[in-house]
């Protein structure tokens, strides 16, 4: 009975293990320009992902110059997006599809300038049902870490098919 429970064990840690190697490679994906939105991959070019767990993120980023404003600052919608995505890996990363966003609050602290290096973390806080709750901060590392911006986001499961086109018999 004991072997069973081991192997079971060892079978979830497996399937934890790939799930992570799944959301590690949409992110990649994305920040790469093979799937996604050109805005997407221009956000998040160079982002490095430094530690990864099921449900947890840690990545360095160097602002790029065509994430910056006109006055040289990382443009919020930049932000914005590099936080919806790298949030989304990490709650993709606790099971096996992506969600829809549901609710998204970002509150700007501070800013960074480009070539500035900055840490987002995003962490699971919880799930309830099909909801899933998580939490991101950035932090600009250039300057000891002082806060730029954190993040609450809902995500919910979306279950929907399209449905298949009925064939229509010939009279």
């Amino acid at each position: 009975m004991m072997a069973d429970t081991s192997n079971e064990d060892d079978q979830s840690m497996a399937m934890m293990q790939l799930q992570l190697q799944r959301s590690l490679k949409w992110l990649d994906d994305v920040t790469n320009g093979i799937i996604g939105y050109e805005l997407e991959s221009r956000s998040l070019a160079g982002l490095q992902v430094i530690e990864a767990r099921t449900g947890f993120l840690r990545c360095n980023f160097i602002v790029p110059l065509l994430a910056s404003d006109i006055n040289g600052n990382w443009h919020v919608g930049a932000i914005a997006t590099i936080i919806d995505n790298v949030g989304g890996a990490a709650i993709y990363s606790t099971g096996h599809y992506l969600k829809v966003t549901v609710n998204f609050n970002i509150t700007y602290y501070s800013t960074a300038k480009i070539q500035d290096e900055v840490e987002i973390e995003a962490k699971v806080k919880g799930n309830k049902g099909k909801l899933t709750s998580i939490a991101v901060e950035v932090r600009n590392k250039s300057n000891g870490g002082r806060l730029i911006a954190s993040a609450a986001q809902w995500t919910a499961a979306n279950d929907y098919r399209s449905p298949q086109p009925q064939s229509q018999a010939k009279l």
